[in-house]
Protein backbone atom coordinates (compact mmCIF):
# COMPACT_ATOMS: atom_id res chain seq x y z
CA UNK A 1 0.00 0.00 0.00
CA UNK A 2 1.20 3.74 -0.83
CA UNK A 3 1.51 6.50 1.08
CA UNK A 4 -1.31 8.08 -1.12
CA UNK A 5 -4.00 4.87 -0.62
CA UNK A 6 -3.26 5.31 3.28
CA UNK A 7 -3.63 9.06 3.15
CA UNK A 8 -6.80 8.65 1.43
CA UNK A 9 -8.28 5.45 4.06
CA UNK A 10 -7.39 7.90 6.73
CA UNK A 11 -9.08 11.05 5.10
CA UNK A 12 -11.87 9.05 4.41
CA UNK A 13 -12.35 7.94 8.06
CA UNK A 14 -11.47 11.69 9.21
CA UNK A 15 -14.31 13.23 7.44
CA UNK A 16 -16.23 11.00 5.60
CA UNK A 17 -15.53 12.20 2.20
CA UNK A 18 -13.61 12.05 -0.75
CA UNK A 19 -13.00 14.32 -3.42
CA UNK A 20 -14.01 12.19 -6.68
CA UNK A 21 -9.94 12.06 -8.59
CA UNK A 22 -8.50 11.08 -4.86
CA UNK A 23 -11.84 8.52 -4.59
CA UNK A 24 -11.05 6.73 -7.95
CA UNK A 25 -7.28 6.49 -6.99
CA UNK A 26 -7.74 4.59 -4.27
CA UNK A 27 -10.62 2.47 -6.07
CA UNK A 28 -9.13 1.87 -8.91
CA UNK A 29 -5.25 1.36 -7.34
CA UNK A 30 -6.80 -0.86 -4.32
CA UNK A 31 -4.84 -3.75 -3.24
CA UNK A 32 -4.98 -6.12 -0.53
CA UNK A 33 -2.53 -4.44 2.13
CA UNK A 34 -5.52 -1.25 1.07
CA UNK A 35 -8.29 -3.25 1.44
CA UNK A 36 -6.78 -4.74 4.61
CA UNK A 37 -6.39 -1.34 6.12
CA UNK A 38 -9.32 0.14 5.26
CA UNK A 39 -11.23 -2.57 6.32
CA UNK A 40 -9.62 -2.53 10.00
CA UNK A 41 -10.64 1.43 10.21
CA UNK A 42 -14.48 0.02 8.80
CA UNK A 43 -14.91 -1.94 11.87
CA UNK A 44 -13.84 1.05 14.05
CA UNK A 45 -16.73 3.03 13.04
CA UNK A 46 -18.68 -0.24 12.97
CA UNK A 47 -18.15 -1.01 16.36
CA UNK A 48 -18.25 2.85 17.47
CA UNK A 49 -21.68 2.70 16.43
CA UNK A 50 -23.20 -0.95 16.42
CA UNK A 51 -20.30 -2.61 19.41
CA UNK A 52 -20.11 -6.46 18.00
CA UNK A 53 -24.21 -6.92 16.99
CA UNK A 54 -25.47 -7.97 13.42
CA UNK A 55 -28.99 -7.17 12.93
CA UNK A 56 -30.88 -10.31 11.44
CA UNK A 57 -34.01 -9.50 8.97
CA UNK A 58 -36.11 -12.34 7.85
CA UNK A 59 -36.84 -12.02 4.12
CA UNK A 60 -40.23 -13.20 2.65
CA UNK A 61 -40.19 -13.02 -1.34
CA UNK A 62 -43.97 -13.23 -1.65
CA UNK A 63 -44.45 -12.93 -5.30
CA UNK A 64 -42.64 -13.28 -8.40
CA UNK A 65 -44.50 -11.99 -10.71
CA UNK A 66 -43.32 -8.61 -12.16
CA UNK A 67 -44.84 -5.69 -14.88
CA UNK A 68 -41.56 -5.01 -15.52
CA UNK A 69 -39.02 -5.85 -17.98
CA UNK A 70 -35.58 -5.36 -16.45
CA UNK A 71 -32.56 -6.73 -18.73
CA UNK A 72 -30.65 -8.03 -15.55
CA UNK A 73 -33.41 -9.50 -13.85
CA UNK A 74 -34.34 -13.05 -13.67
CA UNK A 75 -37.94 -12.55 -13.13
CA UNK A 76 -38.45 -10.21 -15.56
CA UNK A 77 -42.12 -9.79 -17.20
CA UNK A 78 -40.54 -11.73 -20.46
CA UNK A 79 -38.89 -14.62 -18.73
CA UNK A 80 -41.02 -17.71 -19.99
CA UNK A 81 -38.91 -19.62 -18.40
CA UNK A 82 -39.79 -18.68 -14.68
CA UNK A 83 -42.63 -20.49 -12.45
CA UNK A 84 -44.61 -17.63 -11.12
CA UNK A 85 -46.14 -17.74 -7.67
CA UNK A 86 -47.99 -15.72 -5.14
CA UNK A 87 -48.03 -16.54 -1.11
CA UNK A 88 -51.37 -15.48 0.09
CA UNK A 89 -52.10 -13.44 2.88
CA UNK A 90 -52.12 -16.76 5.29
CA UNK A 91 -48.60 -17.72 4.06
CA UNK A 92 -47.24 -14.93 4.58
CA UNK A 93 -48.58 -14.35 8.09
CA UNK A 94 -47.27 -18.07 9.31
CA UNK A 95 -43.93 -17.10 7.81
CA UNK A 96 -44.03 -13.95 9.85
CA UNK A 97 -45.25 -16.30 12.88
CA UNK A 98 -42.34 -18.97 12.15
CA UNK A 99 -40.21 -16.45 11.88
CA UNK A 100 -41.17 -14.50 15.04
CA UNK A 101 -40.78 -17.82 17.05
CA UNK A 102 -36.68 -17.86 15.77
CA UNK A 103 -36.27 -14.78 17.10
CA UNK A 104 -37.00 -12.49 14.18
CA UNK A 105 -38.21 -9.28 14.89
CA UNK A 106 -37.81 -7.33 11.46
CA UNK A 107 -39.62 -9.07 8.31
CA UNK A 108 -38.77 -7.73 4.91
CA UNK A 109 -41.97 -8.27 2.75
CA UNK A 110 -40.34 -8.39 -0.91
CA UNK A 111 -41.87 -8.74 -4.79
CA UNK A 112 -41.97 -7.95 -8.25
CA UNK A 113 -43.93 -5.38 -8.48
CA UNK A 114 -47.46 -7.35 -8.83
CA UNK A 115 -50.32 -5.30 -9.49
CA UNK A 116 -52.55 -8.19 -8.48
CA UNK A 117 -51.32 -7.16 -4.82
CA UNK A 118 -53.76 -3.73 -4.59
CA UNK A 119 -52.99 -1.16 -2.13
CA UNK A 120 -55.71 -2.25 -0.38
CA UNK A 121 -54.10 -5.76 -0.20
CA UNK A 122 -50.57 -4.41 0.81
CA UNK A 123 -52.35 -2.41 3.52
CA UNK A 124 -54.10 -5.16 4.87
CA UNK A 125 -51.03 -7.22 5.23
CA UNK A 126 -48.47 -4.96 6.97
CA UNK A 127 -51.56 -4.18 9.20
CA UNK A 128 -52.32 -7.78 10.24
CA UNK A 129 -48.26 -8.17 10.68
CA UNK A 130 -48.14 -5.13 12.67
CA UNK A 131 -51.31 -6.76 14.54
CA UNK A 132 -49.85 -10.05 15.62
CA UNK A 133 -46.82 -8.60 16.02
CA UNK A 134 -46.70 -5.00 17.10
CA UNK A 135 -43.13 -5.66 18.64
CA UNK A 136 -41.53 -5.82 14.93
CA UNK A 137 -41.08 -4.01 12.25
CA UNK A 138 -42.22 -4.68 8.79
CA UNK A 139 -40.24 -3.47 5.89
CA UNK A 140 -41.68 -3.38 1.95
CA UNK A 141 -39.95 -3.79 -1.26
CA UNK A 142 -42.24 -3.65 -3.83
CA UNK A 143 -40.30 -1.00 -6.45
CA UNK A 144 -41.72 1.96 -8.06
CA UNK A 145 -45.33 3.43 -7.13
CA UNK A 146 -47.06 6.20 -6.10
CA UNK A 147 -46.81 8.62 -3.89
CA UNK A 148 -50.30 7.86 -2.61
CA UNK A 149 -49.64 4.12 -2.40
CA UNK A 150 -46.43 4.95 0.09
CA UNK A 151 -48.55 6.97 2.31
CA UNK A 152 -50.84 4.26 2.53
CA UNK A 153 -48.95 1.54 3.44
CA UNK A 154 -46.68 3.74 5.75
CA UNK A 155 -50.47 4.91 7.31
CA UNK A 156 -51.06 0.90 7.30
CA UNK A 157 -47.92 0.54 9.62
CA UNK A 158 -45.20 -0.58 6.95
CA UNK A 159 -41.84 1.20 8.84
CA UNK A 160 -39.13 0.58 6.23
CA UNK A 161 -38.66 0.67 2.47
CA UNK A 162 -36.09 -0.75 0.59
CA UNK A 163 -35.73 0.78 -3.11
CA UNK A 164 -32.08 0.47 -4.88
CA UNK A 165 -31.33 2.97 -7.13
CA UNK A 166 -29.19 0.44 -9.32
CA UNK A 167 -26.70 3.69 -10.63
CA UNK A 168 -27.03 7.19 -10.15
CA UNK A 169 -25.85 8.03 -13.78
CA UNK A 170 -29.21 8.50 -15.80
CA UNK A 171 -27.91 7.04 -19.09
CA UNK A 172 -26.68 4.30 -17.24
CA UNK A 173 -29.54 3.47 -15.88
CA UNK A 174 -31.39 3.33 -19.55
CA UNK A 175 -28.76 0.76 -20.41
CA UNK A 176 -30.02 -1.52 -17.46
CA UNK A 177 -33.71 -0.90 -17.67
CA UNK A 178 -36.49 -0.91 -20.46
CA UNK A 179 -37.28 2.65 -21.79
CA UNK A 180 -40.72 3.29 -19.97
CA UNK A 181 -38.60 3.24 -16.76
CA UNK A 182 -36.77 6.03 -15.86
CA UNK A 183 -34.18 7.43 -13.47
CA UNK A 184 -36.55 10.67 -12.64
CA UNK A 185 -39.23 8.22 -11.10
CA UNK A 186 -36.75 5.96 -9.27
CA UNK A 187 -34.81 9.02 -7.44
CA UNK A 188 -38.76 10.95 -6.83
CA UNK A 189 -39.79 7.61 -5.48
CA UNK A 190 -36.74 7.66 -3.03
CA UNK A 191 -37.47 10.94 -2.07
CA UNK A 192 -41.07 10.36 -1.24
CA UNK A 193 -40.37 7.64 0.74
CA UNK A 194 -38.02 9.93 2.76
CA UNK A 195 -40.29 12.77 3.06
CA UNK A 196 -43.11 10.12 4.24
CA UNK A 197 -41.47 9.08 6.85
CA UNK A 198 -39.71 5.59 6.18
CA UNK A 199 -36.50 4.74 7.29
CA UNK A 200 -35.47 4.26 3.72
CA UNK A 201 -32.79 1.51 2.13
CA UNK A 202 -31.23 2.04 -1.42
CA UNK A 203 -28.25 1.15 -3.20
CA UNK A 204 -26.56 0.06 -6.08
CA UNK A 205 -24.98 -3.17 -8.38
CA UNK A 206 -21.57 -3.42 -8.48
CA UNK A 207 -19.87 -4.25 -11.78
CA UNK A 208 -23.22 -4.18 -13.33
CA UNK A 209 -22.91 -3.89 -17.42
CA UNK A 210 -21.50 -1.07 -18.79
CA UNK A 211 -20.42 0.40 -15.21
CA UNK A 212 -17.15 2.39 -14.85
CA UNK A 213 -15.43 3.63 -11.85
CA UNK A 214 -16.79 7.03 -12.31
CA UNK A 215 -20.48 5.30 -12.12
CA UNK A 216 -19.76 3.78 -8.43
CA UNK A 217 -18.32 7.24 -7.52
CA UNK A 218 -21.63 8.94 -8.75
CA UNK A 219 -23.55 6.18 -6.92
CA UNK A 220 -21.30 7.26 -3.55
CA UNK A 221 -22.25 11.27 -4.21
CA UNK A 222 -25.81 10.11 -4.55
CA UNK A 223 -25.76 8.24 -1.89
CA UNK A 224 -24.19 11.29 -0.02
CA UNK A 225 -26.85 13.57 -0.58
CA UNK A 226 -30.02 11.09 -0.14
CA UNK A 227 -28.81 9.95 3.24
CA UNK A 228 -30.83 6.98 3.12
CA UNK A 229 -31.05 4.53 6.53
CA UNK A 230 -30.01 1.56 4.86
CA UNK A 231 -27.70 0.81 1.78
CA UNK A 232 -27.72 -2.15 0.11
CA UNK A 233 -24.67 -3.13 -2.75
CA UNK A 234 -23.92 -6.82 -4.23
CA UNK A 235 -22.36 -8.12 -7.12
CA UNK A 236 -24.05 -8.43 -10.47
CA UNK A 237 -24.70 -11.94 -11.04
CA UNK A 238 -25.82 -12.79 -14.50
CA UNK A 239 -29.50 -14.95 -15.30
CA UNK A 240 -29.10 -17.24 -18.27
CA UNK A 241 -32.70 -16.30 -19.11
CA UNK A 242 -31.97 -12.67 -19.36
CA UNK A 243 -30.15 -10.33 -22.32
CA UNK A 244 -27.18 -9.73 -19.93
CA UNK A 245 -26.87 -13.56 -19.39
CA UNK A 246 -23.06 -13.41 -21.29
CA UNK A 247 -22.21 -10.56 -19.32
CA UNK A 248 -19.08 -10.97 -16.42
CA UNK A 249 -20.31 -11.21 -13.17
CA UNK A 250 -19.36 -8.86 -10.56
CA UNK A 251 -16.62 -10.04 -8.23
CA UNK A 252 -16.57 -10.26 -4.64
CA UNK A 253 -12.74 -8.32 -4.46
CA UNK A 254 -14.53 -5.04 -5.04
CA UNK A 255 -17.60 -5.57 -3.26
CA UNK A 256 -16.38 -6.03 -0.37
CA UNK A 257 -13.83 -3.14 -0.86
CA UNK A 258 -16.71 -0.75 -1.65
CA UNK A 259 -18.29 -1.85 1.72
CA UNK A 260 -15.58 -0.42 3.21
CA UNK A 261 -16.04 2.61 1.65
CA UNK A 262 -19.62 2.91 2.79
CA UNK A 263 -18.93 2.63 6.15
CA UNK A 264 -16.47 5.12 6.71
CA UNK A 265 -18.79 7.58 4.93
CA UNK A 266 -21.93 6.81 6.59
CA UNK A 267 -20.82 5.32 9.98
CA UNK A 268 -24.41 4.70 11.16
CA UNK A 269 -25.57 3.56 8.13
CA UNK A 270 -27.48 -0.34 7.77
CA UNK A 271 -25.25 -1.92 5.41
CA UNK A 272 -26.20 -5.62 4.62
CA UNK A 273 -23.74 -8.71 3.97
CA UNK A 274 -25.95 -9.35 0.34
CA UNK A 275 -26.93 -13.04 -0.22
CA UNK A 276 -25.43 -12.32 -3.76
CA UNK A 277 -22.35 -11.95 -2.31
CA UNK A 278 -22.67 -15.36 -0.28
CA UNK A 279 -23.51 -16.07 -3.94
CA UNK A 280 -20.18 -15.07 -5.41
CA UNK A 281 -18.41 -16.04 -2.56
CA UNK A 282 -19.29 -18.84 -0.06
CA UNK A 283 -17.70 -16.73 3.01
CA UNK A 284 -19.37 -13.73 1.15
CA UNK A 285 -21.07 -12.41 3.99
CA UNK A 286 -18.79 -13.05 6.71
CA UNK A 287 -16.18 -11.00 4.61
CA UNK A 288 -18.62 -8.45 4.45
CA UNK A 289 -19.25 -8.24 8.71
CA UNK A 290 -15.49 -7.53 8.44
CA UNK A 291 -15.79 -5.32 6.02
CA UNK A 292 -17.84 -2.83 7.65
CA UNK A 293 -21.78 -4.62 7.44
CA UNK A 294 -23.49 -5.03 9.65
CA UNK A 295 -27.15 -6.40 8.57
CA UNK A 296 -27.97 -9.95 7.23
CA UNK A 297 -31.13 -11.44 5.62
CA UNK A 298 -32.01 -14.90 6.53
CA UNK A 299 -34.85 -15.64 4.10
CA UNK A 300 -37.92 -16.86 5.94
CA UNK A 301 -39.85 -17.95 2.52
CA UNK A 302 -41.44 -21.32 2.33
CA UNK A 303 -38.91 -23.86 1.00
CA UNK A 304 -41.04 -24.79 -1.59
CA UNK A 305 -40.81 -21.70 -3.56
CA UNK A 306 -37.20 -20.12 -2.76
CA UNK A 307 -35.82 -21.65 -5.77
CA UNK A 308 -38.33 -19.63 -7.82
CA UNK A 309 -37.48 -16.15 -6.47
CA UNK A 310 -34.11 -16.23 -8.74
CA UNK A 311 -33.07 -12.66 -9.70
CA UNK A 312 -29.58 -14.27 -10.61
CA UNK A 313 -28.16 -17.61 -11.34
CA UNK A 314 -26.74 -19.80 -8.43
CA UNK A 315 -28.51 -18.27 -5.62
CA UNK A 316 -27.69 -19.64 -2.15
CA UNK A 317 -30.31 -21.24 0.54
CA UNK A 318 -33.13 -21.89 -1.99
CA UNK A 319 -33.69 -25.27 -0.34
CA UNK A 320 -33.14 -24.63 3.38
CA UNK A 321 -36.08 -24.42 6.21
CA UNK A 322 -36.08 -21.22 8.07
CA UNK A 323 -34.73 -22.59 10.92
CA UNK A 324 -32.25 -23.69 9.26
CA UNK A 325 -31.63 -20.47 7.72
CA UNK A 326 -31.07 -19.05 11.22
CA UNK A 327 -28.77 -21.14 13.01
CA UNK A 328 -26.25 -20.87 10.16
CA UNK A 329 -26.71 -17.48 10.07
CA UNK A 330 -25.81 -17.07 13.83
CA UNK A 331 -23.10 -19.53 13.65
CA UNK A 332 -21.46 -17.22 10.56
CA UNK A 333 -21.81 -14.71 12.44
CA UNK A 334 -19.98 -15.72 15.59
CA UNK A 335 -17.06 -17.17 13.25
CA UNK A 336 -16.14 -14.05 12.97
CA UNK A 337 -16.65 -12.53 16.31
CA UNK A 338 -20.14 -11.05 16.32
CA UNK A 339 -23.15 -11.51 17.60
CA UNK A 340 -27.07 -11.78 16.33
CA UNK A 341 -28.97 -8.93 18.09
CA UNK A 342 -32.53 -10.07 18.59
CA UNK A 343 -34.36 -6.71 18.09
CA UNK A 344 -36.10 -4.16 15.49
CA UNK A 345 -32.64 -2.83 14.50
CA UNK A 346 -33.77 0.60 13.81
CA UNK A 347 -31.56 2.90 12.26
CA UNK A 348 -29.89 5.21 14.80
CA UNK A 349 -31.84 8.55 14.26
CA UNK A 350 -35.23 6.24 14.74
CA UNK A 351 -34.20 4.14 17.86
CA UNK A 352 -35.44 7.03 20.32
CA UNK A 353 -38.96 7.83 18.71
CA UNK A 354 -39.38 3.24 18.50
Amino acid sequence: MDGNARAAVDALFEAGTLEREPLRELIDGRDGETADYLFEKARVRQRENFGNSVYLRGLIEFTNYCRNDCLYCGIRRSNRNCERYRLTEEDILACCEQGYALGFRTFVLQGGEDMRFTDGDLCRIVSAVKSAHPDCAVTLSVGERSRESYQAWFDAGADRYLLRHETADPAHYALLHPKELSWDNRVRCLYDLKDIGYQVGAGMMVQAPYQTTDHLITDLYFLRELRPDMIGIGPFIPHKDTPFRDKPAGTAELTLFLLGILRLMFPQVLLPATTALGTIDPRGREKGILAGANVVMPNLSPAGVRGKYLLYDGKICTGDEAAECRVCMQNRIRSVGYEVEVSRGDAPRFRRQN
